[in-house]
């Protein structure tokens, strides 16, 4: 069953807008909300959490949550901690740059976040390391999968959760590539 999103609260917007303030290296626009450092896990529909490394390796803030089912899209080890039950688990090895390739990624990550909300008792995290590019990448995804969003309305929903997110422009990109194998499946 999907959660009750209101699109009608989502206004068309220009994915070029996104981008007009100055960029740093790695491609991502400079804000202060970016730069800011994360308040912890934002519930960006039912049951689904946005989040930094730091949350996804606290055991209390994943116990208060209820987290059942972690995707990690970062690379590198990630010290989950010890849970009963075990939680359920997805590594993708992105790194945060806008040459990375996030688009062979997506569906999978798309449908195991789907596959999760199947379970009414399954909660998800999705992290990156600061919880800003990578894994505001996958939720987008998870978004434009399961309610048809484009990527400027799933992007502009999760701003207006976690104003901190900010995929790179290449992760923005590859959201539309992504958005048109959605478009071509469903026809």
């Amino acid at each position: 069953m999907r959660p009750k999103v209101a699109l009608a609260s989502i206004s068309p917007i220009n994915i070029a807008s996104c981008y007009a303030a100055p960029m740093s290296p790695s491609g991502r626009r400079r804000t202060p909300a970016a730069d800011a450092t994360s308040a912890g896990p934002t519930e960006i529909v039912p049951r689904v959490f946005l989040a930094d490394l730091a949350a996804a390796e606290d055991a209390n803030v994943l116990a208060r949550l209820g987290i059942t089912h972690v995707l990690s899209a970062m690379r590198g080890s990630v010290a989950l901690p010890p849970s009963a039950p075990p939680l359920v688990c997805l590594q993708l090895p992105l790194q945060d740059s806008p040459f990375a390739e996030l688009a062979e990624h997506l569906p999978r990550a798309a449908a195991f976040v789907a596959d999760a909300l199947a379970d009414p008792r399954a909660r998800v995290l999705v992290h990156c390391v600061q919880g800003v590019s990578r894994s505001a990448s996958v939720v987008c995804a998870f978004l434009m999968h399961a309610y048809g969003w484009t990527p400027a309305q799933a992007l502009q929903f999760v701003k207006s959760k976690r104003p901190s997110a900010d995929p790179n422009a290449g992760f923005v990109a590859q959201l539309g590539e992504y958005h048109e194998t959605l478009r071509a499946a469903r026809r």
